[in-house]
This record gives C-alpha cells, sequence and structure tokens, in this order.
C-alpha cells in the first residue's frame, strides 16, 4: 500500500494547502505513486461537490455570540442544549469522523471578521438585535444536518480507499475546509462542543497521589499554593464529549480551585486571609478532614493599576481548529471590552518564524485591535521559543513601574520547531520571570494538546493557567475572574503545615503532588512558588488520622543506632498538651519584593460530623471526591459518584454564575458513562 496515502500533506497539498515548497516537493514524490494520484483527485472532486453544496446555503450560519443569547450553552451538556436538530448534527459528525481519513487541519473561518463588523464585534452585549428568532435558530440546526449529511455522502467515497490512520485526530477532520473565497461553512460543532478526540495523541504528567505519613517521622508539610483551573474545565470537555478523562489529567487542587468559597476578606496589612475547618472526613468515619482556605484581597477594576499586556498567540497550523484560533480570537475580543485608554495592547504571533503584529495601542482603539485579531490565521509549524523572546523583548520596552506588566500566552502547546526541549523551555522561561513580567497561560484545543508543557511555563514563570475549552470559560476567566487573572497581590506563597503528635499520628494532604517543597525550602527566598490574584481563593484538604487510631500508611525499619520516640508522650513541648491539632505557616513576597513575610495561624480540634459542616466545606469535599475517583484513587473508599451527587446537592448553597449545578450535571454526564445502562 502506497506510503503517501498516510502523509498528512497528502490532503493538504490536494487542498492547495501546502506552503508552494512544501507542494514542490511533495509532488515529486507524487510523481512516483499512482495510487496516492488517484487519492488526490478523489479529494479534489469530493471537496468540489461540498463546496458546491455549501454555495447554495441562503441562511448563514448563526455566531457563537448569537446562539448563545437564545440558546445558552455553558449550565448543561451540550448535546441537552443543542436541541434535537444539533444533537443530530453532531452525531453525523462523530459517524464521519470515525470512517474518514483526513488527517492535516486546514485553516476554517467560522466567525464573521469583516472589518464592517468590528463595532459588533467589539461590543458583544450589542449582538441582540442581530439575533435571529427562534423559527430561525430552528432552519439554522436544520441546515446544520444537512451539511453534515452532504459531508458524510462526499466522505462516503474517501473511505474505503484509505483507512483511518491510528494518529489522525478527530480534530483533523472537524476543522475540514475550503481554502480561498472568504468564509466557508464548517461541519465542526461550535467552539466549545468539539468531537472528542484521542486521549493517547494528547501529553499529562504521570499522575501521582500523596500517600499518608507518619508525624513523628515528618511533622511538616510544604507545599506552593496553586490558583491554576486548567485540569478542571479539560475534564469538562472529555465529558461533554461522552468519555471520562485521562487520569493524568486529574489533579485534585484545580478541581477544588476552580470554585470561588465565602472565606472572609483580609483586613489590615497582610493581602490574604486564612481560614479553617475541620470535621470528620466523607471517606473514612475514624479519621477527620481540615480544610485551609486562603483568600485574596479584592482589587476593583476601575482602581487597578496601568496595564501593559502582551498576546502572544499561537498561529501555527496546529491551532487552526474553531475550538483555538478562532475561539481565541473571539475570547480576546471578550477581554478587550473589560479594558480601557489605560491600557496598551501588544500582539506577537509565531508560528515558523514570529512577528509583532500590534505595537502597543491604547485599548480604547478596539477597532485597530480587533481588525489585527481578525487578520490572524493559522499556518505552519510551532517556534514556541523564538515568541516568548520577543513577546518578553516587547513587555520590557512597554515596562510600567508599578503597573500591571503580563504576557498573555495562548497555545495549544504543540511546540516543535526552535526550543522545544522541556529543559529548554524551562532555562527561558525561569529566565524572563526575572524580568517582573508575569504570565498567564491560557490552553486550547484537544488531539495534541500538552498540559504538561503549559504547566511547566506556567510555574516557572511566575504565572497562572487556565484552559479555554468553550466561549463561557473565556468569560469566567478573562471577565469574571479578570482581577486575579491580571492582578497579582502576592507572589512565591508558600504554606508550611506543622502537626502536633500528641492529636495526630498521619495525615496525607489531598492533591497538590507537584507542588510540593522540602522543609527547608519554606525558609528560602530563593526558592520560586505560586502566585495569588486579587480575589482570588486558594484551598487545600488534609486528611488526618488522629492520635490513637492505627496509622494504616507505610513505616520504616527499626532503627539501628537510634532509639525512635515511640508514643507522642515523649515529645516535651508544652505546646502538645494543647487542643491544637496544627499550626498554618505561611509566606509571601509582595509583588515586586524579593524578601518573604511570615504569618502563622492556629487550629484546635473539633469532633464535627461531615453532615453538619458548612456548604462550602461539604460541596468543596465532594468536588475532591470527584477528582480523586477519576484518579482512581483508593483512598475515597467505597464512595461513588452517586454519593458525589448527593453531597453536592445538599451543599450546592449560593450559585450566582451556576458553577456548582454545572458541576453536579457533569457528576450525572460521568457517572452515566461510567456507569452505562444495560438494555
Amino acid at each position: 500500500m502506497s506510503k503517501l496515502l498516510d502523509d498528512p500533506r497528502l490532503t493538504a497539498y490536494a487542498l492547495g494547502e501546502l506552503p508552494a515548497t512544501e507542494a514542490k516537493e511533495f509532488e515529486m514524490e507524487l510523481q512516483k505513486d499512482k495510487e496516492a494520484q488517484e487519492e488526490v483527485k478523489t479529494i479534489q472532486k469530493q471537496a468540489g461537490l461540498l463546496k458546491e453544496e455549501l454555495k447554495s446555503e441562503s441562511e448563514p450560519r448563526l455566531t457563537y455570540e448569537q446562539r448563545e443569547k437564545v440558546m445558552p450553552t455553558s449550565k448543561t451538556s451540550w448535546f441537552m442544549k443543542w436541541g434535537l436538530g444539533g444533537a443530530i448534527a453532531a452525531m453525523l459528525v462523530v459517524v464521519v469522523i470515525q470512517k474518514t481519513a483526513i488527517k492535516d487541519p486546514v485553516t476554517t473561518q467560522v466567525f464573521n471578521t469583516k472589518d464592517s463588523s468590528v463595532d459588533q464585534l467589539a461590543d458583544v452585549t450589542e449582538m441582540e438585535q442581530d439575533i435571529a428568532s427562534a423559527p430561525a435558530i430552528a432552519r439554522a440546526e436544520k441546515k446544520e444536518v444537512q451539511r453534515t449529511r452532504v459531508m458524510k455522502k462526499s466522505m462516503a467515497k474517501m473511505k474505503s480507499r484509505r483507512a483511518m490512520a491510528p494518529q489522525a485526530s478527530m480534530e483533523s477532520v472537524a476543522s475540514f475546509g475550503l481554502k480561498g473565497g472568504g468564509a466557508v461553512g464548517s461541519i465542526a460543532p461550535w467552539p466549545g462542543h468539539p468531537p472528542a478526540a484521542p486521549a493517547d495523541t494528547e501529553s499529562y504528567a504521570e499522575a501521582k497521589v500523596n500517600e499518608f505519613i507518619r508525624v513523628l517521622d515528618n511533622p511538616l508539610s510544604t507545599f506552593s499554593v496553586d490558583v491554576d483551573t486548567a485540569s478542571y474545565s479539560n475534564m469538562r470537555r472529555f465529558i461533554n464529549n461522552g468519555t471520562l478523562p485521562p487520569k493524568d489529567s486529574v489533579k485534585v487542587e484545580e478541581f477544588i480551585n476552580y470554585f470561588n468559597y465565602k472565606y472572609p476578606a483580609p483586613t489590615g496589612k497582610t493581602p490574604f486571609s486564612v481560614n479553617m475547618e475541620v470535621a470528620k472526613s466523607p471517606w473514612n468515619s475514624e479519621y477527620k478532614l481540615v480544610r485551609i482556605g486562603l483568600k485574596g484581597k479584592e482589587i476593583a477594576l476601575n482602581s487597578r493599576p496601568n496595564s501593559n499586556l502582551v498576546f502572544l498567540l499561537d498561529v501555527s497550523g496546529s491551532m487552526s481548529n474553531p475550538n483555538k484560533l478562532p475561539l481565541l480570537k473571539e475570547s480576546l475580543k471578550m477581554l478587550l471590552r473589560k479594558l480601557d485608554e489605560r491600557d496598551r495592547i501588544s500582539i506577537v504571533v509565531y508560528a515558523g518564524a514570529s512577528g509583532l503584529v500590534l505595537k502597543p495601542t491604547p485599548a480604547n482603539k478596539k477597532v485597530d485591535i480587533i481588525q489585527a485579531l481578525n487578520r490572524l490565521n493559522a499556518g505552519g509549524s510551532t517556534n514556541g521559543g523564538a515568541g516568548i523572546e520577543l513577546a518578553y523583548k516587547t513587555a520590557m520596552e512597554g515596562y510600567i513601574k508599578g503597573g500591571i506588566n503580563r504576557v498573555i500566552l495562548a497555545t495549544d502547546g504543540d511546540f516543535n520547531v526552535g526550543t522545544t526541549g522541556r529543559s529548554e523551555l524551562l532555562k527561558l522561561i525561569k529566565k524572563k520571570a526575572e524580568s517582573k513580567i508575569f504570565l498567564t497561560v491560557l490552553g486550547l484545543g484537544m488531539g495534541n494538546y500538552k498540559d504538561d508543557t503549559l504547566e511547566t511555563l506556567a510555574q516557572n514563570g511566575n504565572g497562572n493557567y487556565a484552559y479555554i475549552d468553550n466561549m463561557n470559560e473565556a468569560k469566567k476567566v478573562l471577565n469574571e475572574d479578570l482581577s486575579g487573572t491580571l492582578m497579582t497581590i502576592a507572589k512565591d506563597v508558600k504554606f508550611q503545615v506543622e502537626f502536633n503528635p500528641a492529636k495526630v499520628s498521619g495525615y496525607r494532604l489531598v492533591g497538590y503532588e507537584n507542588r510540593m517543597l522540602k522543609a527547608r525550602d519554606f525558609n528560602d527566598d530563593k526558592k520560586d512558588a505560586g502566585e495569588v490574584g486579587a480575589g482570588h481563593t486558594v484551598t487545600a484538604f488534609y486528611e488526618i488520622i488522629p492520635a490513637g487510631v492505627k496509622f494504616k500508611g507505610p513505616g520504616i525499619d527499626k532503627l539501628k543506632y537510634q532509639v525512635a520516640k515511640a508514643e507522642p508522650v515523649k515529645v516535651l513541648k508544652e505546646e502538645t498538651g494543647s487542643a491544637e491539632l496544627l499550626t498554618v505557616k505561611l509566606r509571601y513576597k509582595e509583588p515586586e519584593g524579593k524578601t518573604s513575610t511570615k504569618v502563622e495561624f492556629p487550629l484546635n480540634g473539633s469532633n464535627t460530623e461531615f453532615k453538619n459542616a458548612s456548604e462550602d466545606f461539604r460541596f468543596a469535599a465532594a468536588v475532591a471526591t470527584y477528582a480523586q475517583i477519576l484518579k482512581e484513587d483508593s483512598r475515597v473508599g467505597d464512595k461513588k459518584l452517586s454519593d458525589v451527587l448527593s453531597i453536592a446537592k445538599s451543599a450546592k448553597g449560593s450559585d450566582k454564575y451556576s458553577y456548582r449545578q454545572e458541576f453536579i450535571e457533569l457528576v450525572e454526564l460521568a457517572n452515566e458513562i461510567k456507569n452505562p445502562v444495560q438494555k
């Protein structure tokens, strides 16, 4: 069989998407392969049929915002919201994808980006006047079905000629489009509801789970704060696509910290408050669960300092799909609505080469900025290192002393040209972090998503990290949580918890596995840690084994040269006789400071039943239980997703943006996926 049939260049060549140099090289190979030549002709013929069919359409597709106004998509599962027509269309897309072999993504425009609509795009709140009535939506959904059927028919002839290559991602097919003549109709679902992609083409750091630790052996637990939320929204993408997320992708702390909790605002000079609560563990009735919550001080957007923002945008070929670059462009337009003349925007792009697309421009010149965004198209390979260099250079040239200086990197993380190795990227970003310019990393897309690379960049670049799977998540990160996303109130924030051996025999930190620090790192101001933004909340759980309860974790061998302290009563400190379970110590630096400040807070014991704990405590515990079940962590005992639902529903409490309701619905979907009804 012809080797070229599995070459990702074949489809791009047939559709005229290969650069001239690559096309000439490919033609030389093609001349020796008659089977591949026939395949090219077949693709071109079927693409022509599809193009003619699409030309006959008289009704344009609704934009994402128009659909969202009439049929909101964020609060329940995608197939519940689309209605019957949309659901049928989505299912047909999956059928087509599973039986088709197109492998090379082609740039597809799915948004109206004509300059004449700039003002409309700049202020989506004015979109109501352009939204069609309910009958119009029905017609649009019908067209969606018809479009998908055309694609299915057009591709049917190809499926017998070329089997689906194992590495071909579903998103490659979903992004199929035609070059030239402006925008064409895309068969891909709306951004935020893409078809499922094979997880084995994505990259996640190996999952770890914290074990129980004996207090007499290790009385100190030290970790860096984490305000990232990417793992949660990435999970939502998998669940909405009908599959459970890879367990390596699940980070318990990012699930918990996706939600805000009602911690009191800080008072005094300390930029955050520390709040603690203890109750019996829902996973083991003999154990207890301790919650430590941090609340950053709020800063109103109208009182924020001037900002110098550099958008570093990946426009490589892997970003062509609707849930990548097109979604990113609309997300940044949403952010733009919150900015004004105090802010300066620059746009740097990178693919095979890097360039400055927009020099520093006042944010109130929205037309200029939106036009620059609209001109962006995906193509080429990814030279991420060069882009990072140029972005930080641009940020330094526009540096505002005492202001917000931040690079906003948006990519699927597929760095494959230039500085590619993890160690090289790590060195580069660490060096740039010393420039007092903070980093925000926005992950997008699927199929070749590199979560581990993006997390590395964020952790080592004084940054935060979010995953944008739909416009509603973009709204959360770049609108509702904008203060926290942009304004850092403290950096190198570390926790150190000291346990009282008279009250606690063992403990485990729930999550934060890749944020663990050595005890001596707590007092080392050279040791990097996490950043906290304005208004951010950070939550951590410890499950503790009370003194007197048998410790079930791994112990150590009997010492040959020392006599181990067998009982906590042999410890001579008077404090062991107090009611204190533990003491929380916290270190942080001012955003531009070099020396840390330490604060500490003790916590007394309690025998509160889990059912009597606060709503926030129980809801956060439900989220932690859900994440641990997805990680297949045996430490949650016999808890099932049905138990998660019961706890979450009883503790939902105030839910301004319906994120907690959405969580409940995601758990219900996960339960259906994990435990399908047998017919």
